[in-house]
């Protein structure tokens, strides 16, 4: 749970970092440097939003019912499944467009008025990693060691965006934000096997906590009939069974099962619609997220034609040039590294 989380912060405050970067690198290059506070107060208006809509979400659930909370919890889930899934296509296909469309948006907003349209450009943007985060992580609030791994990573993220910022640490960010797109995209597919599982528990989807006549159940224990063999016929269990259950040898609230659940979202007793969700969403959205994300590599790669060299006519032809010396803006390095980084 720690490390999903660590990603979950790390991948969403490195986002949000680098947005502040570049709006921050922007307005000094544009010698609006008076306007940099205002970045800063969007900035924290966006952090604290989000806390309090953690807060909300998390002691407003306490005020409900056991099937309340559940339903909240499983919409909640599938939202941010949802919300995940857009966000790791989005940045893979359209981050390399971040920087640009930040500066086009600011070069607009210090056009108006003094400069407090930025304010909402870094309160929208920033706004945006923290809801996502708030959504990721909202299931595992109560649990001391997600928390700690999420505060963990935005602190970390915090330091490497700053470094990054600085030029003082280089790194392509595009392999970055492919690599862990694959793990929150198995993450997300544990917050949907977990969706289902609340959903199952309030009883809006058919499962182990349905009764009679819906679930399948061994006509002398009353158990519910779990797997593929257990019961009168093969697969009696499907699909509203359980699928497995492996809670008499792996301990649910043991470290083995919170890594598992932290990290590819597997259980010890899941039911079968837990586990198609689980194998659906994955076959469904990993081939395609890597084949987007592989599109990049591939374009960058083409070969470009050489270019024909001159005949010993053209040379002699052509006037011997002094060497051009090379202007300010070419002398001086760029003050930050984001634009080679985000490449």
């Amino acid at each position: 749970m720690f490390l999903a989380s660590f990603l979950i912060g790390l991948r969403e405050g490195l986002e949000a970092a680098l947005i502040v970067g570049i709006l921050v690198a922007f307005v000094r290059r544009k010698g609006r440097s008076d306007v940099a506070p205002k970045i800063a107060w969007g900035v924290g208006l966006a952090a604290a939003s989000a806390l309090i809509l953690g807060a909300v979400f998390t002691y407003g659930a306490y005020t409900l019912s056991f099937t309340g909370q559940e339903i909240v919890g499983g919409v909640m889930s599938l939202i941010a499944v949802a919300m995940v899934t857009w966000m790791v296509f989005w940045m893979v296909t359209a981050g390399q467009q971040v920087k640009s469309d930040l500066e086009s948006d600011a070069s607009q907003a210090l056009t108006v008025g003094t400069g407090w349209a930025i304010f909402w450009i870094a309160f929208v943007s920033v706004g945006r990693e923290g809801l996502e985060t708030t959504l990721m992580l909202w299931g595992w609030a109560a649990q001391t060691e997600a928390l700690l791994g999420a505060l963990t990573g935005l602190i970390a993220a915090t330091a490497l965006g700053y470094l990054v910022y600085r030029g003082l640490v280089r790194f392509n960010l595009g392999t970055f934000f492919r690599i862990t797109g694959i793990f929150l995209i198995v993450v997300a597919a544990g917050i949907l096997a977990y969706g289902i599982h609340d959903l199952q528990e309030a009883a809006l989807l058919p499962g182990p906590y349905s009764g009679a006549p819906i679930t399948p159940t061994d006509a002398q224990t009353g158990d519910v009939l779990v797997g593929l063999t257990q019961g009168p016929f093969w697969m009696a269990a499907f699909p509203f069974g359980w699928a497995f259950d492996l809670s008499a040898s792996i301990d649910p609230a043991g470290w083995f099962a919170a890594l598992a659940k932290g990290t590819i979202g597997l259980t010890p007793q899941m039911s079968w619609l837990e586990v198609i969700a689980w194998i659906t969403y994955l076959a469904i959205v990993l081939p395609q997220f890597w084949a987007k994300a592989r599109q990049p590599q591939r374009t960058g790669t083409q070969p470009t034609p050489a270019p024909l060299a001159p005949t010993a006519t053209d040379a002699a032809a052509i006037p011997e040039q002094p060497a051009a010396s090379p202007t300010p803006a070419e002398s001086t390095p760029s003050p930050s590294n984001l634009e080679r980084s985000l490449s």
